[in-house]
This record gives C-alpha cells, sequence and structure tokens, in this order.
C-alpha cells in the first residue's frame, strides 16, 4: 500500500498542476506565445513526435557516453588516490578545479578544440567533465571510509593489498560509489544539454537544440514539449540508477533494508 501511494500522491499533484494550468491559461487568456497550455503542448508533442524522440535518442546517447567515460575515469582515479595519499594531495585540488569551473566558461573552448565536425564527442567529453567529480568524490570517501578492523582482519589472514581493495575496499564503497552515480547521471545531462546551448549551431541535434530552434520560431509549445522530455529523461536516468543501486544493494546494506 506504501509503495502504491508513494507512486499515486505524486501523480495525483501533477494531475492538479496541470489542471490548473490548463484552467488559468484559458480563463486569463494568456497568449500561446506567452505560456501555451497544458493541451497545447501534448498537441505539439504528438505533431512533432518523430523529431522529438531522435532528438531525445540523440541527447540520451551523448549522455550516457559521457556518463560511462566519467564513471571509469573517477573510479579508477579514486582507487589510484586510496593506495597513494601522495597522489591524492597532488591531484584532488586539480579535480577541485575543475568542478568548480563552469561549464559553460570551458563548453565554447572544448567545442573549438574538438571541432564543430565532431560535435557529439565534444558534447560526451563535456558532459564527462560535468559528472566526474561527484562520481569521484563519493568513490574516494567510500574507499577510504571502508572500517579498518575489517582491512587488519583481511591483512591477518594473509590478504595482499590488491585482493583487500577487491574484496574489502570496493565492496564497502559501492553505496557511496551509488550515490556518486545518481548524482553524476543527472548533472551529465545538464551537462550535455548545456554543451548544445553553448554550441549554438544546427550541428547540434539534440533536445537542447529543439528548444532553441523552437524558442526561435516561437513555436513555444514544442519548446515546453521538448523541455517536458529533458525533465523526464533526468527523471528515469535516476530512476535507473536508484534502481541499480536497490537491486545491489538491497541485500545487505542498510539503506536498501530499510527502504525495502
Amino acid at each position: 500500500m506504501k509503495r502504491v501511494l508513494d507512486i499515486l500522491l505524486p501523480l495525483a499533484v501533477a494531475a492538479l498542476l496541470l489542471g490548473a494550468w490548463q484552467w488559468a491559461v484559458s480563463h486569463y487568456a494568456v497568449p500561446a506565445y506567452v505560456l501555451p497550455a497544458p493541451s497545447a503542448i501534448a498537441r505539439a508533442f504528438a505533431a512533432n513526435f518523430s523529431s522529438l524522440m531522435t532528438a531525445l535518442a540523440n541527447t540520451l546517447i551523448i549522455t550516457l557516453e559521457g556518463f560511462a567515460g566519467a564513471l571509469i575515469a573517477a573510479v579508477a582515479l579514486a582507487v589510484l588516490f586510496s593506495q597513494s595519499r601522495l597522489v591524492e594531495r597532488t591531484l584532488y585540488p586539480y579535480a577541485v578545479i575543475l568542478q568548480v569551473t563552469p561549464v559553460v566558461a570551458i563548453a565554447p573552448l572544448i567545442l573549438i578544440w574538438v571541432g564543430f565536425e565532431h560535435i557529439t564527442i565534444a558534447l560526451s567529453l563535456i558532459a564527462g567533465i560535468i559528472a566526474f567529480f561527484p562520481i569521484l568524490s563519493s568513490a574516494t570517501q567510500g574507499l577510504k571510509s571502508t572500517d579498518f578492523n575489517l582491512i587488519d582482519l583481511s591483512r591477518l589472514y594473509g590478504a595482499s593489498r590488491w585482493q583487500i581493495l577487491w574484496k574489502v575496499q570496493l565492496p564497502s564503497s559501492l553505496p557511496s560509489l551509488l550515490t556518486g552515480m545518481k548524482v553524476g547521471g543527472v548533472i551529465a545531462l545538464i551537462g550535455e544539454v548545456t554543451a548544445e546551448f553553448a554550441a549554438g549551431s544546427g550541428t547540434a541535434t539534440g533536445l537542447a537544440w529543439r528548444i532553441v530552434e523552437s524558442g526561435n520560431r516561437l513555436e513555444i509549445a514544442t519548446l515546453f514539449a521538448a523541455l517536458a522530455l529533458l525533465a523526464l529523461t533526468g527523471v528515469l536516468i535516476f530512476a535507473g540508477l536508484s534502481l541499480l543501486e536497490w537491486l545491489l544493494l538491497r541485500r545487505w546494506h542498510e539503506s536498501a533494508l530499510t527502504s525495502a
């Protein structure tokens, strides 16, 4: 019953908000170019379904490519940090600098360096850059937070350094890593969208470009439809990673056992 309510209550709130939106636009005669009604957005979505789905597929593929690259690089570097404090003290500040530098400021540079003829590579790279630090910091914290008693016990039984890493530290860091992945997956989408806006070119074929294109043509209902698809994509990425977290932790970790 609790899980049914968890689904129905947000849907009920959404239905109320959409109904209020539809009524307000109709009652106050708001022009469609200012704020289209939900019904107009639905019609625009149906009319542009094919092109919007193509743009969604492009955005999702680029986001997942960037996220996968960020995940591999972040986990590898976090493992290196956990094995060498000297390497961590040397390189971690640069990871922080990369994170605090606004992606909108470096996106044009990356687009120029990579070239507009390779726009998808540039967009994937930018998505990966923005997703990198949350995964790195979470994985590093998880590896460093492993119970020292377990590590000492493993050493007592003759486990090598890499056996301890593989069988003790990595499993113990999994909850932190998965949390970082949920954050990184969502903001990878933000990075990809920001990069498309920065590109400002029709060579980008994702949802962000459809938003820019629709705005330039004053097709505001189509703009809202693309924006809704972007929001839904972010929710689905978060939901998918949350499901992965539950599947991996449900049998042994407190967070999954509590929410079951």
